[in-house]
């Protein structure tokens, strides 16, 4: 790997902008020739100062970029391109027709919650001007949706006379994909597979992720590179054993989720396992107004998930306002409610947290990969109170964590995905800490591959 800084380029190249050596801020910039292209355009999540600085400043000129390949819907993936066509930058975004339906919804949503929170927080006097800044506003997200070119899987596509693409389901999320590239330059071509998210072998919701033909250059997310998921079985009698054991106490289950994607899975299984009498029946709601919507969406592209008969399936109500959302809650019968925010440090889980936290009859089942300062990790601890909303609360409600509901492969689907990929030229492994990344490096060695990177942010490899 070379340092962006230190080198004169002649040979197409890509550099490693953002998800490098973590798992927020997806960026890596493409030149060849005298265009360049950017895969994928992240918001970077982490601490305040610095995600702040990476969000609302580029290491080049937007306005520079001939195009976005964008891989999928997520905000670590999606959510910084508003703030992109903020600072100049006017070209096509390409992605899939759902990716741009649900992209759409996320960006809308970001640019929602970002203004809302500023307002409060110069009225209330909390934030000084730059905390209350933020990268974009409900205008930069409308214009970047206009900027959106649907592309079709398995669809040969010029972006450019350099470049060519080819989208592949990749079974992580509705519309996520691998983006397939072939670079000219020089009387020569060049193939670059940019994995986005890969999804998981044997859950029948989405469609199976591809295994990946060699490249020159493979970029592959790492995510939980050096884990395995739970079992469905195993997640599916954990998960009863809690509900049936809240139900005899009368008591509710509250289930924190991303509203895109984890939402849909977890929903897709409680349904099943209610079907097939692994869980008790009970009452679903979801109280989020931003996975309503989503659900339309991949109701529209139904053909693209494996359903279920709709005989003998329990209804899910979704909630649009906070008002009735807080009256089911309170009310006495038990039920399951799964509700915006998988790591509990904000979205509507916050109001079931306060009604629930301290009721001994309750179980909140965490979903979701919690960060180490989160209320998710927080509640995890084993310790009797926990402080959230400006107090201390008693933490008498059980709380379980389930593995398993994840989008993203583990190592032994990575193994057996990229298996086909051994005389790849070089692979380089992102969005994955680096005990992760790591894991899945060595992985990939003991099948044969001979050049495996996890590059830093801002190195670059040229294509040679």
């Amino acid at each position: 790997m070379i340092p962006y800084s230190t080198l004169t380029m002649t040979e197409p190249s890509v550099t490693f902008w953002g998800a490098a050596q973590s798992v927020t801020g997806s960026m890596h910039l493409i030149e060849v020739g005298s265009r360049r292209l950017l895969l994928d355009c992240g918001l970077v999540r982490g601490r305040r100062d610095e995600g702040r600085r990476r969000s609302t400043s580029f290491p080049f000129d937007p306005a520079s970029l001939d195009a976005v390949v964008l891989s999928h819907a997520h905000t670590d993936h999606c959510g910084n391109l508003p703030n992109l066509v903020h600072q100049g930058f006017r070209g096509p975004i390409y992605c899939t027709p759902a990716t741009c339906e649900l992209a759409a919804l996320m960006l809308a949503d970001s640019s929602r919650i970002q203004d809302e929170g500023a307002v409060v927080a110069s009225i209330v006097g909390s934030a000084d001007a730059e905390e209350t800044s933020h990268p974009y506003s409900r205008g930069d997200a409308r214009r970047t949706v206009d900027r959106f070119v649907p592309v079709p899987y398995e669809t040969d596509f010029a972006v450019c006379d350099e470049v060519r693409l080819r989208f592949v389901d990749a079974g992580h999320i509705l519309g996520s994909a691998v983006s397939m590239l072939t670079l000219s330059h020089g009387g020569r071509t060049h193939r670059v597979t940019f994995t986005g998210d890969l999804g998981r072998r044997g859950v029948p919701f989405l469609s199976s992720p591809p295994q990946i033909p060699p490249a020159d250059l493979l970029i592959c997310e790492s995510t939980y590179g050096g884990r395995r998921h739970d079992t469905l079985e195993a997640m599916a009698a954990k998960l009863g054993q809690v509900v049936r054991a809240a139900l005899s106490r009368g008591g509710k289950i509250l289930i924190p989720s991303f509203s895109l994607g984890r939402t849909q899975v977890v929903l897709h299984f409680l349904q099943l396992w209610m079907r097939d009498g692994i869980l008790p029946r009970l009452p679903i709601y979801v109280d989020s107004p931003l996975a309503a919507n989503i659900a339309l969406v991949y109701h529209r592209y139904g053909d693209a998930l494996e359903h279920l008969p709709a005989a003998g399936l329990p209804s899910v109500h979704y909630f649009r306002s906070p008002e009735e959302a807080r009256e089911v809650s309170m009310a006495s019968e038990p039920c399951i409610i799964v509700a915006s925010g998988g790591m509990c440090d904000g979205g509507r889980i916050l109001q079931h947290l306060r009604l629930h936290i301290d009721d001994p009859r309750c179980s909140i089942v965490l979903v979701s990969y919690q960060a180490p300062q989160s209320l998710g990790a927080q509640l995890l601890q084993r310790r009797p109170t926990v402080r959230f909303h400006g107090r201390q609360w008693n933490k008498w409600a059980e709380v379980v964590s389930i593995s398993g509901f994840s989008g993203h492969a583990d190592q032994d689907d990575f193994l057996a995905l990229l298996a086909p990929a051994a005389a790849t030229g070089k692979v380089c492994l992102v969005h994955g800490e680096p005990p992760q990344a790591m894991a899945l490096a060595e992985g990939l060695r003991q099948l044969g591959f001979t050049d495996v990177a996890i590059p830093s942010r801002q190195d670059r490899v040229c294509l040679t």
